[in-house]
């Protein structure tokens, strides 16, 4: 994974276009404000956008009092990257451009857990075709973002100790995709690109938030200060193999006990009920009969989404946090995200949740394509930004 943590440096060139991109600031008086730097200052380095062809300026926004300002928007020329949200047993791709804005996203199935070679070749595979997809259409690739379901190192882009993928333990994901594609890329743990993907599109005014990831695993992703938050080593926001005392003695992938991924995922929750006599394939049926009232299912997802409030209790009261977003496929399960909110009401200070939002995501299943996307053309942004100058002066 690149280092993430100095993405946005206050001021700086990543840090405007976040901030324009995800419409937190629509004009310099807007980057002022929202910077506290000298008006200046802002103008000379929105300048610099404007000049590489990264930001354009045109039209007038609403006054406020004094002269109409001028709208800033990021350039739709400024390409695309293209975005791997990966799952254990599925992937989603598409192209991200510099607008936010997803192109030519598909769902494939793919066991990501069968080991890193013929995963890699899979996705070279993949990514071949979708860049083909995007020159056809006029469009230029600059970089690939991957979101990775498991740890990744922030400093170099290995994957570190994930859980039931064995022979994936520091691989060196992000220099063989380079090697391979020849382009520069970019891997980061999934669930916080889909924090990074929910913050920067939907809740860019949400400076502390947590997006947890419910799916066939559990993860969340950290929002600390406007940027994502990877810890020492890549792991923070692990609250999958956090003990809970209602697991008891069950086994956990990572070689604990009593993981609230045990009882609490999706994967856990088909296990029980096989153990109970209904067999269902996949998440996608457990959540079938969710919707149509199964009691067994409705019970064994409302009490996993106890566990996890749990869980998340102590983090709202360590962390304190401006909302908490549920995301993944489980998200769509009500009965889920109500008795989250139920038990974060219950075991939190009041101080905590005073203005806390609980709520599922709002960018949806492209939340992990628009984080590892965007992550990768702004990491690249010097890149592109000279692309773009060259592209103006051969125009």
């Amino acid at each position: 994974m690149t280092d993430t943590a100095n993405e946005g440096e206050p001021g700086s060139a990543r840090h405007i276009l976040r901030l324009v991109s995800s419409g937190a600031a629509s004009s310099r008086a807007d980057l002022v404000r929202e910077l506290g730097l000298a008006p200046s200052t802002v103008s000379l380095r929105v300048q610099e956008l404007v000049a590489q062809g990264v930001l354009t300026e045109s039209g007038e926004g609403a006054s406020r009092g004094g002269r109409r300002p001028r709208l800033l928007r990021v350039k739709a020329q400024g390409g695309v990257a293209l975005a791997a949200d990966l799952g254990s047993r599925h992937a989603r791709l598409g192209a991200v451009d510099l607008g936010a804005a997803v192109h030519d996203a598909v769902d494939l199935p793919h066991d990501i857990t069968a080991g890193p070679e013929s995963a890699v070749d899979w996705l070279c595979a993949q990514v071949a075709r979708l860049a083909e997809k995007q020159r056809e259409s006029g469009r230029t690739v600059r970089a690939l973002g991957v979101s990775f379901p498991g740890p990744v190192d922030p400093a170099d882009g290995r994957v570190l100790s994930p859980s039931r993928m064995p022979g994936w333990h520091r691989y060196p994901l992000r220099d063989v995709l380079t090697e391979r594609l020849g382009m520069p890329v970019t891997v980061a743990n999934d669930a916080t690109m889909m924090a990074v993907g929910e913050h920067r599109t939907s809740r860019p005014e949400l400076d502390h938030m947590v997006v947890v990831k419910a799916g066939r695993g559990i993860g969340s992703g950290v929002i600390v200060a406007g940027r994502p938050h990877d810890g020492a080593n890549g792991s923070a926001g692990d609250i999958s193999h956090v003990r809970v005392e209602e697991a008891g003695e069950r086994p956990c992938s990572c070689g604990n006990i009593g993981c609230l991924e045990t009882v609490a995922s999706g994967a856990a929750l088909i296990r029980e009920l096989a153990a109970r006599g209904v067999e269902v394939a996949n998440t996608t049926e457990l959540l079938r009969l969710v919707a149509d009232g199964d009691p067994v299912a409705t019970t064994l997802v409302r009490a996993a989404g106890r566990h996890i409030g749990t869980v998340l209790s102590v983090v709202v009261n360590f962390f304190n946090p401006r909302a908490v977003a549920i995301g993944g496929v489980l998200a769509t399960a009500e009965p889920l995200v109500a008795a989250i909110r139920g038990v974060l009401y219950e075991r939190c200070l009041p101080l905590a949740t005073a203005d806390l939002e609980i709520t599922t995501t709002a960018a949806g299943r492209d939340a992990g394509l628009l984080g590892a996307g965007l992550t990768a053309l702004h990491q690249n942004l010097s890149s592109t930004a000279t692309a773009l100058k060259e592209e103006s002066v051969h125009a």
